[in-house]
């Protein structure tokens, strides 16, 4: 064990240094990798904005310009693949796009399938980019997510049971076993939920599918949650944030800015709000009436992100507005808008005679990380609702216990809204308490993902997936995973019930579908090429500063499939072990959101002065099991410094490192891994 003595200043211009470095080559890596995005091919469709049609039909594709289509195919886990017929190409005047129509086969089996499509420039494969139904949908049910807020970084909320804390000692306090939920395994958790449940139509995502509009592998993750739903063959649509913006890298990898799409006579219309905007432009709402007009008869759904009702001073949960027409009594009804759309009057006012000019029943917004529910009634009686969602993926929202008494903990982030052709609407999962037409609930989500969420690991060595479900059922549906060429479903240590349908290579990668019942409690699927027995590795690195008798411990973990268990252990004076509350095995934190990551934190909890030694356990999904150890002494010079472990795994991968000293310098292995995670403390948000 040496110390790390290095003053405060140099450590901050090293973190961000090397995090500067580390975000760097990974969007280089990433750019490499990922070469054919379907922006440099198409304006539409795309992963978030697919075509959708029946066996026979025909669907549009507009073509970016300079390019041809050589041969297109459709493909799915099960199904095809089945070559596509187009039927004509026409430029499109001023727009640098080629208007391709493209027929579908008649004996094509309906299904949510992968388009790929050659052209003189490379070959695309794009995951959702065609639905095929058997028949069209009478009501539409809107599996919803929104504000995923997926990061390379780390972002964590803690969750344990009905609770939900930014802060985790406030929740270890009440609960014995508190969990780290990043934004990414939140996302993912909603998505597969979602998707193995029979009872929705869709998945909508309404925006900020990322924290950050340059986080280019954070898209690419948001499009693999995505590529996985659609292999299981779960159509997908969605618009972007705020943070999605400027939409530089969500054009490339997500979607367009705005759209439109068709499901039988059901029209979804995708505006973009811009950034602190908040908003659509004129132009957007002109574009949206001539896209209205075009199609008469439709029932339609609009989404934008920014909400359009937000008065927390009259209602912070939403009401009901009743017999007012935007044409005549605009006076009274701008005090429901919201700041975001009150910065342009007349492109408020001009959407909401809109609402009541089309009679558009539905509209899905984010962006506040809270739920609300508006009803709007215009004076022929006619119901528009206008509903907004908590936050899915990120940490940042109402906590429950909630931090102020009088707010509400809707932290849930996910719900189920049916539309049917007529224009009624409802969420059947929530039941919405009225009062002197101000909403009372207090919960207008589901909790899911919080108590519905899964794990995912991936390697060249196999896939494996812990899920956690503390619903009062069991989850039974299709789930699609990537794995490795030649893998196959371990049955030694897989406790679900499964069924494998089908194994297909699509682009590059392989995919396998099941049919996967998940009870209640704590369960895995493992898909391997031969049985672990190999440990998992540890290297404690980095103690940060001590505040409030509280450190961070920063370390590396890794092993050939995937940890299942990870945490440290505090051991006190007398060989006791430390208790926080309900508390003694406190949980790692992972550093990225990537699944191959291999950097983690723990917050000790408040400690008297003292000599303390702090393990590190990590257990694998074959129960194999490793473990290392370091001291950390509080109330003492050594409490000011950071503490480095120059454990080096042994083969059994289980090492106890000796016992720090207050030797200065820098060197070994250990000074290396040091460094490496670093920019773990820059990334690191709560």
């Amino acid at each position: 064990m040496v110390i790390l003595k290095m003053p405060r200043k140099l450590i901050s211009i090293v973190v961000a240094l090397l995090g500067f470095l580390a975000v760097f080559n990974v969007s280089a890596a990433a750019t490499t990798q990922y070469s054919h995005l379907y922006g440099k091919f198409l304006y539409q469709p795309a992963p978030a904005a697919p075509a959708i049609t029946l066996p026979g039909g025909n669907f549009t594709l507009y073509l970016k310009s300079g390019l041809s289509i050589k041969f297109i195919e459709a493909v799915s886990i099960l199904h095809g693949p089945y070559p596509l017929d187009v039927l004509s190409v026409k430029p499109q005047a001023g727009e640098n796009l080629s208007t391709v129509i493209v027929k579908v086969p008649k004996n094509i089996t309906p299904d949510d399938y992968f388009l790929l499509i050659t052209t003189n420039k490379g070959t695309l494969v794009l995951p959702n980019g065609l639905k095929v139904f058997k028949k069209w949908p009478r009501v539409l049910r809107i599996a919803w997510v929104s504000d995923t807020h997926i990061t390379s970084g780390s972002k964590i909320g803690y969750v344990c049971g009905p609770y939900f804390q930014t802060d985790i000692y406030k929740l270890e306090r009440m609960c014995p076993n508190p969990i780290p939920l990043h934004s990414v395994v939140a996302t993912d958790s909603a998505y597969t939920y979602w998707t193995m449940t029979g009872n929705s139509t869709l998945i909508i995502n309404t925006g900020d599918v990322v924290d950050s509009s340059n986080d280019f592998g954070g898209y690419l993750t948001a499009l693999n949650i995505m590529a996985d739903s659609a292999a299981a063959g779960k159509l997908l649509v969605g618009i972007k944030g705020n943070h999605d913006n400027p939409p530089d890298v969500y054009a490339q990898v997500i979607g367009p800015t705005h759209f439109y799409v068709t499901i039988g006579k059901f029209i979804i219309i995708g505006l973009d709000t811009g950034g602190d905007r908040g908003y659509p432009t004129m132009d957007e709402i002109k574009w949206m009436e001539k896209v209205l007009n075009e199609h008469k008869g439709y029932t339609p759904i609009i989404l934008y992100h920014h909400p359009y009702f937000f008065a927390p001073r009259w209602n912070y949960l939403g009401g009901i507005i009743k017999g007012l027409d935007p044409s005549t009594d605009w006076d009274q009804l701008k005090q429901y808008v919201g700041h975001y759309w009150g910065g342009d009057p007349e492109v408020a006012k001009r959407f909401l005679e809109d609402v009541v000019k089309y009679n558009i029943p539905l509209t899905l917004s984010g962006h506040i990380h809270h739920d609300m529910y508006w009803l709007y009634i215009d004076k022929d009686g006619h119901k528009h609702y206008f509903l907004t969602l908590t936050s899915t993926g990120a940490p940042d929202k109402e906590t429950n216990p909630p931090t102020h008494p009088h707010y509400s903990p809707t932290w849930y982030g996910s719900n189920l809204v049916q539309i049917a052709l007529n224009g009624s609407v409802n969420m059947p999962y929530v039941k919405v308490k009225i009062v002197d037409d101000k909403v009372k609930s207090n919960f207008m989500s589901v909790p899911v993902p919080q108590e519905f969420m899964v794990f995912k690991h991936f390697s060249n060595n196999g896939t494996t997936l812990e899920f956690l479900n503390e619903l009062n059922h069991s989850v039974s549906g299709p789930i699609a995973i990537r794995i490795p060429k030649e893998a196959k479903v371990d049955p030694r240590v897989t406790n679900v019930t499964y069924k494998v349908l089908g194994v297909r290579q699509i682009g590059d990668r392989y995919y396998m579908l099941l049919n996967v019942t998940v009870p209640r409690g704590t369960s895995q699927l493992v898909v391997d090429k031969s049985k672990d027995t190999q440990k998992p590795t540890i290297q404690i690195a980095y103690f940060s500063y001590p505040t409030s008798n509280t450190s961070v411990l920063f370390f590396t973990a890794s092993d050939n499939l995937g940890i299942r268990n990870l945490y440290a252990e505090v051991i006190g004076p007398n060989d006791k072990v430390i208790t926080y509350g309900k508390v003694n095995k406190f949980p790692a934190e992972p550093g990225s959101g990537k699944s191959d990551n291999t950097f983690y934190t723990v917050e000790l909890p408040p400690l008297p002065s003292g000599k303390y030694t702090v393990k590190v356990i990590a257990i694998d999904f074959y129960g194999n099991r490793a473990e290392t150890s370091t001291t950390l002494t509080i109330g003492s010079v050594s409490s000011t410094l950071s503490t480095i472990s120059t454990s080096s795994p042994s083969s059994s991968a289980s090492t106890t490192s000796p016992t720090s000293t207050s030797k200065s310098g820098i060197c070994g292995p250990a000074t290396i891994v040091a460094l490496s995670i670093l920019p773990v403390i820059l990334l690191r948000r709560k």
